[in-house]
């Protein structure tokens, strides 16, 4: 594949061919501020084709109370709590409405400012198809279970049984959005032995919507959730079942990518497992707001190891292939439900 070592930024040029398409990018973060997206464009350059855009749809109160005039800036930065932030869906939609059409095909803008919780989230997200038409091709990355945010929002806790999930979910299968998902597999610090507490949980919701299509963030993983021994064999079990074949998996995050190189043993169980399913895996970045091309595709370069134990088919399915082929087909789904429920109509 000819990894570069010292990336440079680069106006994209038809001619070139990107090393990579980014399943998971965050324009905005956790206090809503970001990258200008006509200077990402830039830092995107000729390295990488396409992205998954959104925000993050989560906002860090500042309590003056908590932190005084040290503004956080991040959400392991004080002990207030976060709520949910839906003006990030309409900034999103504006910033892709300001680029060129060129430009604005390298994008498939992601709804993510809905309350999981909340049974008019669908409702949400109708409304923001309706406002935007032609901009989303899906929804997320929403949370649901994860270390150090859940129990930070404002609110009542999302779960997997909730009845307002489910609706999201039979509203994307509906239209046809991508849904982009983050759920820890385990909790932080589990007891020695014990199964992973929303593994079941995960695979009996994603077994109620077999006409959603779904990618699973960071196979689940964490910061400090880490990979169990069986990791990769749970994995396994839900790429075998037939009844799970619109499951996928993104291998974004820098602490994903730590522990697939930890070790020879970890690249190889890794890439074994994408060689053994290269339809279901795509590459992301999961960076939030970078400021230069070095610093955004980091994790691209963090995982040569993974890349030189793919086989050429599964690398390029995991780059590139698996993105341009979800997003690819959602595309006129969405278009299509749009032109059906214009308002108005």
């Amino acid at each position: 594949m000819g990894l570069c070592c010292s990336p440079v930024i680069a106006q994209s040029r038809p001619s070139e061919q990107p090393d990579v398409n980014d399943a998971h990018f965050h324009l905005t973060n956790y206090i809503q501020e970001g990258t200008d997206l006509h200077d990402f464009v830039r830092i995107m350059g000729n390295k990488v084709g396409r992205v998954a855009l959104f925000g993050i749809p989560l906002q860090q109160q500042w309590s003056y109370a908590n932190s005084g005039d040290s503004a956080p800036t991040y959400y392991l930065q004080t002990d207030s709590p976060l709520y949910y932030y839906s003006f990030t869906d309409a900034y999103i939609a504006m910033a892709y409405r300001s680029l060129t059409k060129e430009e604005q095909a390298r994008f498939e803008p992601m709804i993510t400012g809905f309350n999981p919780t909340d049974m008019y989230a669908a409702d949400h997200i109708r409304r923001v198809l309706q406002t935007f038409p032609g901009v989303f091709s899906g929804i997320g990355e929403f949370t649901i279970h994860k270390e150090f945010v859940s129990s930070k929002i404002a609110g009542e806790t999302a779960d997997l049984q909730n009845r307002a999930l489910d609706k999201v979910l039979d509203f994307a299968a509906e239209v046809g959005l991508v849904v982009i998902i983050h759920n820890d597999m385990d909790v932080p610090f589990p007891k020695q032995g014990a199964p992973p507490a929303y593994l079941d949980q995960m695979k009996a919701l994603l077994k109620r919507h077999p006409d959603t299509t779904i990618i699973w963030a960071h196979t689940g993983l964490g910061r400090i959730v880490r990979p169990i021994k069986d990791h990769a064999a749970n994995l396994a079990v839900i790429l075998s079942d037939p009844t799970l074949k619109n499951v996928y998996f993104d291998i974004s995050w820098d602490e994903v990518a730590k522990y697939v190189v930890a070790s020879p043993e970890a690249t190889k169980i890794t890439a074994d497992l994408i060689n053994r399913f290269p339809d279901r895996f795509l590459f992301g970045t999961d960076e939030v707001a970078p400021t230069s091309q070095q610093s955004y595709l980091k994790i691209f370069y963090q995982y040569e190891p993974l890349w030189n134990l793919l086989s050429p088919e599964a690398s390029e399915k995991v780059r590139k292939g698996n993105f341009a082929r979800l997003f690819d087909e959602a595309r006129p789904k969405v278009r299509a439900w749009e032109n059906t429920h214009a308002r108005g109509e």
